[in-house]
């Protein structure tokens, strides 16, 4: 049969199975590339799997948006963290991931042609998922220290636009965006009357005093902020895909049938699972994100050793450092070099949309300390023998 050509030919290529498989050809390799975290789920989250095993019911199909106690729990865990009110202007929708969530909204709020603007460096899903949607990425480059820049995110609005997308603590960077630009980002959707899409994945994983700030607690931002949030990372929850969105009441609709066609409800056994993991109490959080803490010290203080070599830029959330490498070398080649000649992966930039320049994702959640001291040592030597050599 002949090769067919569709719109998934202008979509990029994941690049996490890429790395993957230079890791598993150079055996040995210590990964500090994929964002997962190394702690198990709660053990809460296991007990309540007898829950769901319990009921014959659960068997069958389950409404579209989530199972009202898990429902009625993210309400309470929503008014509590983020400070978020659920109330008749708008409502939850547990999804399979917050990615699936992106999708949905994007698929929700467009139609083929529209632009949906990232702040760059962005997440590579959202990219990918604006490209499938028939969409346009329109990319806006972020400070010196990767903050965002409201004045240029409003200058890149067109008619086309339909959405702003922020992401704090952010995914690639690690850097944690201000209460004050967050909120001149949502003033400037309600003056354009488009959406603020916020992708709060990392919402806990934040460092040295620094608060998270969910963007749809703000006054009035009911009606244009879309809020993202995942199980995946805080609960070790990766491979169960759970996460939930909260969307304006008069998106429901479009969203539902664009879960029912694609998913149908999410995994009723992974919504027991997180039913049982927001039972969990804060020690659980605390010490594991403490210990993600310190692993992100020792890496911090390796990586100090390349100042010369590297930009640094300061970062107080997720589990990542986004490294400015001083070289002309091909971003890809650096890494597939790291793998092969000295045994640790990192992602590189470009599959951010950042090709000026040398840059590299190190990833420290799925370490312990004691690899992750081993690891960051072969990337600080690794990069020294390469780039100066």
């Amino acid at each position: 049969m002949k090769s067919l050509t569709s719109r998934m030919q202008a979509v990029q290529s994941p690049i996490i199975p890429v790395v993957g498989e230079l890791i598993k050809n150079s055996p040995g390799t210590i990964s500090l590339g994929q964002g997962v975290v190394s702690y198990n789920p709660p053990h809460e989250a296991i007990e309540f799997l007898a829950k769901f095993l319990a009921e014959p019911t659960n068997n069958l199909y389950k409404a579209v948006e989530g199972i009202p106690p898990l429902l009625t729990a993210l309400a309470g865990k929503l008014q509590a963290f983020n400070r978020i009110e659920i109330n008749g202007e708008n409502c939850i929708v547990v999804t399979a991931g917050s990615n699936m969530g992106f999708m949905n909204a994007i698929l929700a709020i467009t139609n083929p042609g529209d632009e949906i603007i990232l702040n760059t460096p962005y997440y590579f899903n959202h990219e990918m998922a604006i490209a499938m949607a028939g969409c346009r990425a329109v990319l806006v480059a972020t400070d010196e220290n990767y903050q965002l820049r409201p004045d240029a995110i409003a200058q890149a609005i067109t008619p086309k636009t339909r959405a702003v997308v922020t992401i704090s603590p952010n995914n690639p960077t690690g850097v944690v965006y201000s209460e004050a630009a967050l909120r001149q980002v949502n003033q400037i959707c309600a003056t354009h009357s488009i959406y603020h899409i916020s992708d709060e994945a990392y919402e806990y994983f934040t460092y040295n005093g620094v608060k998270h700030v969910s963007p749809g607690s703000f006054s009035n931002s009911s009606e244009y902020t879309i809020s993202l949030y995942s199980f995946s990372k805080a609960y070790g929850f990766a491979s169960w895909r759970i996460g939930y969105m909260v969307i304006p009441k008069h998106l429901l609709v479009a969203v539902k049938k664009v879960q029912d066609t694609i998913l149908i409800c999410p995994p009723v056994i992974s919504q027991y699972a997180a039913l049982g993991a927001l039972q969990t109490k804060e020690d659980y959080l605390k010490s594991h994100i403490g210990a993600i803490a310190q692993v992100r010290q020792l890496v911090l203080d390796s990586l100090n050793r390349l100042q010369g070599l590297c930009s640094i830029i300061p970062a107080n959330g997720a589990f990542y450092f986004f490294l400015k490498v001083h070289t002309q070398m091909d971003a890809f080649e650096l890494v597939k070099q790291l793998i092969q000649e000295h045994k640790v992966a990192v992602i590189p930039g470009t599959t951010f949309g950042i090709d000026d320049g040398c840059y590299l994702r190190v990833a420290y959640g799925a370490l312990q300390k004691e690899t992750a001291k081993e690891g960051i040592e072969r990337l600080v030597q690794g990069l020294e023998t390469i780039v100066r050599s």
